[in-house]
């Protein structure tokens, strides 16, 4: 039931975000609606292509097989399995903050990271409820949703500056909308915009955190590595040349946490240890 309404949350998420754009279409015209679309679509194409690379370059990842992370790589062989998927691509990634992270544009494509800081702090157990969550990701394809609700997002604020840089015009005039109330209008959608995409991110982690359980075996093992990993986050700044990533970590970087918490990508962790006690 939980898995329901969290997926049911993901779909009314993404037509909140595609009313948006007809909202704004519909004061001020599918000329500039189409332009939206076609630079934030082509952007976020790219971004979907080669986000894995862009990722995993960012945090300077160097993928390992079983000879150089013996207990690490047939633990995700396993938990593949577990999941039926192919085995990804698994990657070390140097920081001292510990975090992991899961990408690539779809299962065949994937790749699991995780930081010499996590391979240090945590159990095996914790380790494996970790990397269950992470495949969870890749099983559910959330790496699409999230290039989706970013295509869309993207869309919405650069209407906003095409707005302003063309002096308000489109079909206003045409359709009779007050343009006070279409400057608010197009002030206002980005930052609902914004909202809607953290809130798909957060529906997303609550449906990791769940799945991950079930392929871990036990949902204790990620339990216990969330407890751990949030209160080292909270301390160690994690070393990411791309903060604009932050959502895809298994918990917030510090680097992450000042923002506004409406705008947090992560729910707070002591929701989520609630959700996967009751799991348990």
């Amino acid at each position: 039931m939980q898995r329901f309404m969290n997926n049911l949350k993901t779909a009314i998420f993404l037509g909140a975000l595609f009313g948006i754009v007809l909202l704004i279409g519909s004061a001020w015209g599918t000329r500039g609606l189409t332009i939206a679309f076609i630079a934030g679509g082509m952007m976020n194409v790219v971004a979907y292509f080669f986000s894995d690379k862009i990722a995993l370059a960012s945090m300077r990842g160097q993928e390992v097989d079983e000879k150089t992370a013996p207990d690490l790589v047939p633990m995700v062989a396993r938990l593949a399995k577990n999941a039926g998927l192919p085995m990804p691509r698994v990657y070390v990634c140097p920081q001292e903050a510990p975090n992991a992270f899961a990408t690539g544009r779809n299962p065949r494509h994937a790749a699991v990271a995780v930081t010499r800081g996590a391979l240090q702090l945590l159990s095996f157990d914790e380790l494996e409820g970790v990397l269950g969550h992470e495949l969870a990701h890749v099983k559910h394809r959330d790496t699409l949703i999230s290039c989706v609700a970013a295509t869309i997002a993207g869309a919405i604020s650069y209407m906003g500056y095409m707005a302003m840089w063309m002096g308000g015009g489109g079909n206003n005039r045409d359709s009779g909308v007050n343009p006070i109330v279409a400057i608010l209008m197009l002030i206002l959608a980005p930052i609902a915009a914004g909202l809607i995409q953290a809130a798909i991110s957060r529906s997303r982690e609550f449906e990791a955190d769940a799945e991950g359980a079930q392929i871990a075996g036990t949902p204790h093992g990620l339990i216990n590595a969330l407890l751990k990993l949030d209160a080292t986050a909270r301390r160690i700044p994690l070393e990411n040349e791309m903060p604009s990533q932050n959502h895809m970590f298994i918990v917030m970087p510090l680097s992450a946490r000042g923002m506004a918490n409406l705008f947090s990508t992560h729910p707070p962790t002591a929701q989520r240890v609630a959700r996967l006690r009751a799991l348990a």
